[in-house]
């Protein structure tokens, strides 16, 4: 059976986590003593980069109580799944993994398996968990990261079965939280919460609840010593990044809303590039593109969602821009920064979409000429409003439809590619390609991936640090810039050589 467990804060909420900490820091200790090893944690991360950066800080906590992390499944003593509710196959893929973990769990009852995110606050997941994966031990909402000590001590120590799920979040709690940073070449700065926005399509203000921001003091903090840790590049987070401040403005000291926030943070030292995602067309104003324009270590790219070129669409999609600010929008940015790439997200097969509604994003897309785009068919996600629409479309014609936007958008990114073949840029490394252990990986101030070699007579000034029995050390040049020439452009990525690298980084 489950224990439903509610939640309770006040000002006294760390100090109580932080014995709930010590009592599992122990509790590593002895089982390090039984088992002969120290337990150990793997996360499976589902989702956005807010996903991404509540792992984070669970990886923190589970380090903070002594657990060193495992590489995959079979390695580790506590599996967590953070989930993520917006794709279609998010069902699917989740209670795929939960298979590997029932028969991982019937080799070793020892095993402690933790489910989380989006997913954990839709009670149809949860009735399925509890009738088919009852060995799942502990389940918590994105809202209750904070009081995971607690809810993995009652579950071990008490050998309970918990369900925590809250409806309202607490930064307060949140930004006290330690966390274990997964990469080296890019911090995750969550800066909000939630969307007020109700898109018909969408689930997350029911899964992440209404828009929350966090103050400019604990934000600022933060990256301050992410910089102070060697960090040159942050992303601020949220699901509406800029709507920032909203449910504080004309309360607080400080910043009041978000283009004043991202001044704020391009004002610090050291700080060589700042990202974001996802703004909203909704909340995008000339202050905004004005300080986009003003600041060179604001990324000059922007991730702009469109979903739809046709209005009519639009407004069935409850969103609050039209197609005539969007391009007033793309124009205006264009204008304060010539070098911005743009990027967007577009959904096919909205319910009632037209072959002429079609046809309109299909115009807006020509006019804007994308650098790339995340193109999706529509699948209705129970609990959302167009889930019950009786107007979807046929998947024969959505799936003719989404062919010819992937060949039109297709064509925009590869002219976008090849218009930069020849310059020498800035790449900021993240490591080796998936394909080659002798190629590199980083992306351009503007987001672009690139793909690059080292030729011999940079390799020779190089440490032996450096190199691997294989190729390249990934893990050395993690986090460093070099200078690159653009060669050769593809659909999705460039291919360049490095010219230069700063060492010292």
């Amino acid at each position: 059976m489950y224990k439903t467990l509610n939640v309770k804060t006040d000002k006294q909420e760390l100090k109580t986590q932080q014995t709930y900490i010590k009592s599992l820091q122990a509790y590593v200790e002895q089982m390090n003593l039984e088992w002969g090893h120290t337990p150990t944690y793997f996360i499976q991360t589902f989702g956005c980069q807010q996903n991404e950066n509540d792992s984070e800080i669970i990886a923190g906590i589970l380090e903070a109580c002594g657990f060193i992390l495992a590489h995959d499944y079979d390695n580790a003593d506590v599996s967590v799944i953070n989930t993520c509710s917006i794709r279609e196959n998010a069902d699917t893929r989740l209670f795929g993994h939960l298979g590997i973990l029932k028969t991982l769990k019937n080799q070793n009852k020892n095993r402690i398996t933790i489910l989380c995110g989006c997913m954990m606050t839709q009670e149809q997941h949860i009735e399925k968990i509890k009738k088919s994966f009852s060995f799942v031990d502990l389940i918590f909402g994105p809202h209750d990261i904070y009081r995971l000590p607690q809810l993995l001590w009652d579950s071990i120590g008490k050998e309970q079965k918990i369900i925590a799920v809250s409806k309202e979040n607490h930064w307060e709690e949140q930004s006290e939280l330690p966390i274990a940073r997964a990469r080296k070449f890019r911090a995750l700065v969550s800066i909000m919460y939630g969307c007020d926005n109700f898109c018909t399509f969408c689930i997350v203000p029911y899964t992440r609840g209404r828009e929350s921001s966090r103050s400019y003091r604990s934000i600022l903090t933060e990256v301050k010593e992410l910089v102070d840790e060697g960090y040159t590049e942050i992303m601020l987070l949220g699901q509406n990044v800029n709507a920032w401040g909203k449910d504080f403005r004309g309360q607080v000291e400080g910043p009041k809303n978000f283009a004043e926030l991202l001044e704020a943070v391009a004002k610090i030292d050291k700080l060589k590039r700042i990202r974001y995602m996802s703004p909203n067309p909704r909340d995008i104003d000339q202050q905004l593109i004005d300080i986009i324009g003003k600041y060179k270590n604001i990324e000059p790219h922007m991730h702009l969602p469109l979903q739809s070129g046709s209005n009519d669409i639009l407004k069935a999609m409850h969103r609050h821009h039209n197609r005539e600010r969007f391009l007033e929008i793309v124009k205006d940015l264009r204008k304060a920064r010539p070098e911005i790439t743009l990027t967007t997200d577009i959904i096919v097969g909205f319910p009632g979409e037209t072959e002429a509604d079609f046809e309109d994003t299909l115009d807006l897309m020509r006019q804007v000429k994308f650098d790339n785009a995340f193109t999706f068919i529509y699948s209705p996600r129970e609990g959302t409003p167009a889930a019950k629409y009786d107007n979807q479309i046929e998947p024969e014609i959505i799936t003719e439809r989404f062919n010819r936007l992937i060949e039109l958008q297709n064509k925009h990114s590869l002219a976008s590619n090849e218009s930069v073949i020849g310059e020498t840029r800035e790449i900021l490394l993240e490591g080796i390609s998936h394909g080659d252990t002798n190629v590199l990986t980083g992306r351009t101030d503007d987001f672009r991936l690139i793909n690059l070699t080292v030729p011999d007579k940079i390799r020779q000034k190089l440490p032996s640090v450096a190199f691997t029995k294989t190729g390249l050390n990934g893990d050395y040049f993690e986090g460093k810039y070099c200078k690159v020439k653009l060669e050769k452009a593809k659909t999705f990525s460039i291919e360049g050589e490095m010219t230069a690298i700063d060492v010292n980084l």
